[in-house]
């Protein structure tokens, strides 16, 4: 319940031109947002899902999850969860030196 009283602050949490806060489109911009994510969590055993339009659930393969209140804080919960920290910028590194 936390997460449905906070949520919504942060920039990544606006809505594109024309999608209201309470509208259709604000939700599956929600949902295309976290689909995004995904394409880079789901190899890392991750999963994030939109938490009834206000925040985030990152989830674990082992059953762990948490709330997160916005794409600021991604990043960091899943470095907790996966006890190691993340570098955006050279999570794909490995493939590619592998497929060179």
């Amino acid at each position: 319940m936390c997460g449905l009283l906070g949520g919504g602050n942060h920039w990544s949490n606006t809505t594109a031109p024309g999608a209201g806060a309470g509208s259709q489109n604000a939700r599956r911009q929600r949902l295309l947002q976290a689909a995004l994510a995904n394409r880079i969590l789901i190899p890392l055993r991750l999963r994030l899902d939109d938490f009834h339009g206000q925040s985030f659930v990152l989830s674990s393969p082992t059953g762990a999850s948490e709330m997160v209140g916005d794409f600021a804080q991604v990043w960091k919960v899943a470095e907790r969860m996966l006890g190691r920290a993340l570098d955006p910028l050279t999570l794909f590194q490995v493939d590619e030196e592998e497929h060179a």
